[in-house]
């Protein structure tokens, strides 16, 4: 009875074998990646530093420095740096030293597109840059008062610069970084 149970036992898997080997073997189908955020929602930040302004809540702020700031995003691998200046009539030097950080990406980057901005109310006056192609920095940003403030900002991914993979994390982050200068103001 014993032999006749593992000689029943041995038929059942070869013939299990034998019949679930008669599928052909398909291909899977190709996936496309899907990355989606949640829809930002802005919150206001203020400290002693001489400027405010808008961010995303789910973006982590840090100060480094006196008045410099580090905003990270660590699901997309991107942080924000914002670098703040006083002008001390020296506002010509401020300005060509952030239009030279921006330009030395064109090496990388099929273009730049600039971008003024101007509000007259906060007296806040710069230039948002769009660089696009496999720069190191897809976005950057000065804005100034022309008299005593002068703040950057520039977005960078930590991965190797490939545009078409990060493009919807970029365009993420560079919408929350065009929001931050609108909504800079001075104190």
């Amino acid at each position: 009875m014993f032999r006749k149970s593992i000689g029943l036992f041995i038929s059942g898997c070869i013939l299990a074998s034998v019949w679930g080997c008669q599928n052909d073997t398909v291909p899977k189908p190709a996936g496309q990646l899907r990355l989606e955020y949640p829809k930002a929602q802005y919150v206001h930040f203020e400290n002693n530093c001489p400027y405010t302004f808008d961010i995303n809540e789910d973006a982590i702020i840090s100060q480094k420095g006196d008045c410099d700031f580090t905003i990270s995003y660590p699901k997309m691998k991107a942080t924000i740096y914002l670098t703040y200046k006083p002008v001390k009539n020296d506002i010509e030097a401020h300005l060509r030293d952030a239009q030279n950080l921006t330009y030395k990406h064109t090496i990388k980057a099929d273009d730049i597109v600039e971008q003024p901005f101007v509000n007259e109310k906060s007296k806040v006056y710069g230039m948002f840059y769009r660089v696009g192609g496999n720069a190191a920095t897809n976005a950057q940003f000065y804005a100034t008062d022309s008299l005593r403030h002068f703040v950057t900002g520039s977005v960078y991914f930590y991965a190797k610069p490939n545009f078409d993979s990060i493009m919807p994390a970029s365009s993420y982050v560079k919408n929350d970084m065009q929001v931050l200068m609108e909504t800079l103001k001075w104190k």
